[in-house]
């Protein structure tokens, strides 16, 4: 009588599976899948969510490469880019108007009229 094998012969068979790169695959997805968690979960932490809608109203400050200070601000449908800077100007020039900082911080222009009075 023969004796009986005690594997069977897949299992002995181990070509199929020495393939060292299978499990890079699924690193690689479930580490993207991690991303874009994050990158949903920053966005709805920070609320930066309204800042695409069409009635946001956001303030950002950055320094530029230069080392310049730049005010990005968006009202509404609006987006102005200021620059703020250090350095002091000199030349000639012509006086435009007066401009007035009130109370809650908002400054307004005051233009001057073709007789050099507002």
């Amino acid at each position: 009588m023969r004796p009986r094998l005690r594997f069977s012969r897949s299992r002995l068979d181990t070509s199929r599976h020495d393939d060292p790169l299978s499990g890079v695959a699924n690193l690689f997805d479930a580490s993207l899948a991690f991303i874009v968690a994050m990158a949903l979960a920053l966005f709805s932490v920070m609320g930066s969510t309204d800042m695409l809608s069409a009635d946001a109203n956001w303030t950002l400050t950055r320094m530029t490469t230069d080392g310049e200070l730049e005010v990005v601000s968006k009202t509404q449908q609006q987006i102005k880019v200021e620059r703020v800077s250090d350095r002091k100007l000199s030349g000639q020039g012509e006086r435009l108007g007066t401009a007035y900082r009130l109370p809650d911080g908002q400054v307004v222009y005051v233009p001057e009229q073709e007789n050099g009075k507002p």
